[in-house]
């Protein structure tokens, strides 16, 4: 998973930045809404947890400009705003979730990962094809029954593709959202990345299609999720 965190307490980013790296997410920051329209537009995210109270405008703003132009980006609202009416504006902006301060970096954690599986169309945790099963809230890869050690790159650029399958995800859009935004990996790194799920997981699991992408390969043509 990837996100980008607009929060203007510098203290709370850095502490959720901490937690979200060890649990293998990649975090963008910015303080600022108006930095945040730039890179939602110019980057590729998979949620974005967005304060209200930001230096240049109130998040709701910045939230309905966005749902103005069309962006269908999962975005939770993380505020100390708890009255009801605060939530009505989050909701009515455009927000997919509310979560107020202070809160439990498990249950943000939680909340994140059901938003991104949702927006892929899933609605059960566990993602599934053929013997092998991804539970996405703790992270833990089966394969026939039995947990598999991936690192933390290669688990997510597998839970990436099992999210879009059976869609072709091009290597752009793969690099775009597993890899860092200070991060620039050539093919060959993807291509490194792919022969080692291959070996660790079958040789079959992954499709290359020359000069398109990667896709997840169910043994029945489906998925079940």
């Amino acid at each position: 998973m990837k996100l980008l965190l607009v929060e203007d307490d510098l203290r709370l980013a850095d502490a959720l930045g901490d937690a979200l790296g060890e649990a293998g997410v990649l975090m963008d920051h910015t303080a600022s809404g108006a930095e945040a329209d730039f890179l939602v537009a110019t980057e590729r995210y998979d949620v974005v947890v967005l304060d209200l109270g930001l230096p240049d405008g109130d998040g709701t703003h910045w939230l309905g400009r966005w749902r103005e132009q069309g962006l269908k980006l999962p975005v939770l609202v993380l505020t100390a705003r708890g009255r009801w009416s605060d939530k009505a504006a989050g909701f009515s902006a455009g927000a997919d979730d509310y979560l107020t301060k202070p809160f439990e970096t498990g249950e943000l954690l939680f909340r994140l990962r059901a938003l991104v599986r949702r927006a892929h169309g899933h609605a059960h945790p566990v993602l599934r094809v053929g013997d092998l099963a991804l539970d996405t809230h703790t992270g833990v890869l089966t394969h026939a029954g039995r947990p598999v050690t991936l690192t933390a790159q290669e688990l997510r650029l597998l839970e990436y593709l099992l999210h879009a399958m059976p869609r072709l995800v091009s290597r752009l859009e793969l690099a775009e959202h597993v890899y860092a935004r200070d991060q620039e990996p050539d093919s060959n790194v993807i291509d490194v990345q792919i022969s080692r799920l291959r070996r660790k997981l079958g040789a079959s699991l992954i499709e290359t299609v020359r000069g398109r992408g990667y896709r997840i390969v169910s043994p029945d043509d489906g998925m079940t999720a």
